[in-house]
């Protein structure tokens, strides 16, 4: 059997969580096979019967397993055709949308993907572990970027914030307008205190320049809720930023 990852700077629910992740991604715990019991996982990794069921929820959250009066099961294989589950890896939760108006098409989509390696770190997840993201862009009258920003959130976030809850891999399903521009105002409405810290810079590729903010979001307790890269386009200038207490 898989042992938890040896990082220490994780939480010991998800170093258990990620042991089992494993063990059903590998085959070692096929589909739909029973998986050991609560006693035996505490035995095998050392931990409390509490830090276990908050790794099968986890899992569960995923669509990784499904609990039910026998025990907990791998979840089985999806059937063809069938909305991709969340053992197959990463992939769109809404469809993506377009929509033109003023010269100018917007461009948005949700769905999971691994999340870079520092941007995982601050997420609290392991290094290639997926993370909700929502995509979002702004085209001009002749088709160019004016600006776009690609959001990340934390499996917190999903767990404070209802709204954003209804796209947990186990329960997603594509919905018409992808659009999660009211984060903060959803967040605000869960009662947490935001703090925002963005960092703007200048890209200078071979091509064309543009700007660049890196934004980092925060609840009152140091979570960290979202992480946000944006990026514009100098014709797309002035920036304007308005933020809500």
């Amino acid at each position: 059997m898989t042992e938890p990852h040896a990082s220490t700077a994780l939480p010991l629910y998800l170093r258990v969580a990620a042991a089992l992740r494993d063990d059903l991604a590998g085959g070692v715990i096929p589909s739909g096979a029973r998986l050991p019991s609560e006693r035996s996982l505490v035995h095998r990794f050392g931990v409390n019967r509490q830090t276990v069921r908050s790794a099968l929820r986890l899992l569960r959250d995923e669509g990784l397993v499904v609990t039910e009066r026998r025990g907990t099961f791998a979840a089985p294989a999806a059937a063809p055709g069938s909305w991709p589950a969340a053992a197959a890896g990463s992939g769109l939760l809404d469809f993506p949308v377009a929509v033109a108006g003023a010269d100018r098409v917007v461009e948005a989509s949700v769905g999971w993907e691994p999340a870079p390696e520092g941007t995982a770190a601050l997420l609290g997840l392991l290094p290639g572990e997926s993370a909700l993201v929502h995509r979002h862009r702004v085209l001009g009258p002749d088709g160019a970027l004016e600006h776009g920003a690609l959001s990340r959130f934390s499996r917190y976030a999903l767990a404070e914030v209802p709204e954003l809850a209804r796209y947990r891999r186990a329960e997603a399903r594509p919905v018409r307008r992808p659009d999660l521009r009211p984060v903060y105002r959803w967040m605000h409405r869960a009662g947490l205190r935001l703090t925002r810290r963005e960092s703007v810079g200048v890209a200078l590729p071979s091509v064309a320049a543009y700007l660049t903010v890196h934004r980092e979001v925060y609840d009152q307790h140091g979570h960290v809720l979202e992480v946000t890269d944006i990026r514009f386009a100098p014709q797309s200038a002035p920036l304007t930023y308005e933020f809500t207490a």
